[in-house]
């Protein structure tokens, strides 16, 4: 088992979409320079470690996931001086910062491809996955072609605009599918090494890997992605044992066996994530079905055996703001859920005030349906919310319209808003081991239909029953233990007496047993 850095075993994370997060030179754009004046806010949360998305050079037809210079902060946030400090500022907190880094590809526009893209043979030709002839696609991918004088077709990963890097074929099958061991394939690796150094030796304390299980290609089982990963961590280990490395793999088995200490349950995929929260009839919303999440929770849960952790965030800026479907006491139930889970939690920046997905706005940097989840942070109630100046005319993407927006001065000191609530949680998570990142984990109710999610979390000698009911009918827990302490509990309190395994309708409780 690696040993996991002593902060990760309480770090409560806050993800933030730099551009959308805080502005303070006027331009509409937020910047590292606000992510920094609002440290002490993420601090009075509880948060104490941030995964900030990309905000490296780009020409932002991915919103930075379309990378142009790894080495570079993109001028509209800032410097890599503003980004220094930030570390620093956070460390001086006690918090940590994660970058986002994106290995699997690039944008069309950085000079890596801009050379691989010549005719003529030269040190990046192979740092891109080509076939050999322009009439040639490759199977299975999306890919560039008649774009340059090299005869050829690039895969792409995602958007056109972003070539894929050449991290070798498990299996090639093809002439022009290079091994994990050709040149090619050993100097990308190397290239995204160099990377990851040059900014750890600048204070940053990991990264959340973008769609890191997709870096082998022809890779069926995973085993050529791990053992690449496998050897990024060895040379972590060597140089910067600290590093925390998470991962978008939504795999904890495959993941954890190739370093990572956490990864995601991902919105896509196999995990019913949104059967809690974004569905037809989410759990969350009281008619639903947690039971296939569970299960397959547990499955993952056992193939990570303890040797790393499994993150269950709010949301994020792929998918459908919480508040689309999950509001006002039923938002407080799902983050009595997400912060008495083990693993690490991930909270989207806004989530914590209920921030609303802005319907039918036009796509902004590749946003199309995402773009509604990646509006501004609403910090007050003034013409900009707090954002921006409040003469700025043009936002990146615009405001949630509603006059009645909520926002974080007005919940900060209201005792009954969602943000308090989720401070309260996370002041109770802290203060008792078994409800932390590593504390165990038993199901005694699976929340099936008309069921209630429903749990022991113990570490040490310390045993904790959660049970979290969003349905509309009380609900006897298959359970013989007395409640000694009530820790936590929104609405109604559990029965006594006969009746102390009663949750009721709508209602969340924390007990110690």
């Amino acid at each position: 088992m690696r040993k996991r850095p002593e902060w990760l075993e309480n770090a409560i994370f806050y993800e933030i979409y730099p551009q959308s997060f805080k502005d303070t030179d006027g331009d509409g754009i937020g910047n590292i320079s606000g992510i920094t004046e609002k440290l002490e806010y993420i601090k009075e949360l509880g948060c104490n470690a941030i995964w900030m998305n990309p905000c490296f050079a780009s020409p932002f037809g991915d919103a930075g996931y379309d990378v142009e210079d790894y080495y570079t902060v993109a001028p509209r946030y800032g410097t890599n001086e503003d980004l220094v400090k930030l570390f620093e500022e956070a460390h001086k907190l006690d918090m940590h910062v994660l970058l986002d880094l994106v290995p699997g590809h690039t944008s069309w526009k950085h000079p890596w491809f801009i050379k691989s893209m010549e005719a003529g043979k030269n040190e990046f030709t192979d740092r891109y996955v080509w076939t050999d002839s322009i009439w040639e696609e490759a199977p299975g991918y999306g890919s560039l072609r008649g774009i340059s004088d090299r005869d050829g077709s690039c895969i792409v990963n995602f958007f056109t605009h972003q070539p894929a890097l050449n991290y070798g074929f498990y299996k090639p099958d093809r002439p022009w599918q290079q091994p994990m061991d050709s040149e090619g394939a050993i100097a990308t690796r190397n290239a995204m090494k160099d990377v990851m150094a040059f900014w750890l030796s600048k204070g940053c304390d990991g990264f959340r890997v973008d769609m890191a299980g997709s870096l082998v290609k022809n890779d069926v089982d995973s085993k050529g992605t791990i053992a690449l990963w496998q050897d990024i961590r060895s040379f972590l280990d060597e140089r910067f044992p600290e590093v925390v490395l998470v991962s978008e793999w939504g795999e904890p088995d495959k993941s954890i066996e190739g370093g990572f200490h956490m990864d995601f349950l991902l919105h896509f995929g196999p995990s019913h994530y949104n059967d809690l929260f974004r569905c037809e009839k989410p759990f969350f919303g009281g008619e639903g079905d947690a039971s296939e999440f569970v299960a397959k929770y547990l499955e993952s849960y056992a193939k990570a055996a303890g040797n790393g952790l499994i993150c269950i965030p709010s949301g994020n800026h792929d998918m459908d703001r919480l508040a689309r479907t999950i509001n006002g006491q039923r938002a407080k139930m799902a983050f009595a859920f997400l912060l008495s889970m083990p693993g690490a939690p991930f909270i989207y920046y806004g989530d914590e005030i209920g921030m609303r997905y802005v319907e039918n706005l036009t796509s902004v940097e590749g946003g199309y349906g995402r773009t509604g989840s990646r509006s501004p942070m609403q910090w007050d109630a003034t013409a900009n919310a707090g954002f921006t100046d409040e003469s700025c005319k043009k936002l990146y993407i615009p405001l949630d319209p509603d006059p009645d927006r909520p926002n974080a001065e007005s919940q900060r000191s209201d005792n009954n808003s969602l943000f308090c609530e989720v401070q309260k949680l996370i002041g109770i998570r802290k203060t008792h081991p078994a409800l932390g990142n590593s504390g165990g984990i038993e199901f005694i109710c699976d929340g099936g239909k008309a069921k209630p999610l429903a749990y022991y979390r113990k570490c040490g000698g310390e045993r904790i029953l959660v049970a979290v009911n969003p349905t509309g009918e009380d609900f006897v827990l298959p359970v013989n233990d007395s409640l000694n302490e009530l820790i936590y509990c929104l609405g109604e309190e559990p029965g006594s007496g006969d009746g102390k395994g009663i949750v009721k309708a709508g209602s969340a409780f924390f007990a110690a047993v």
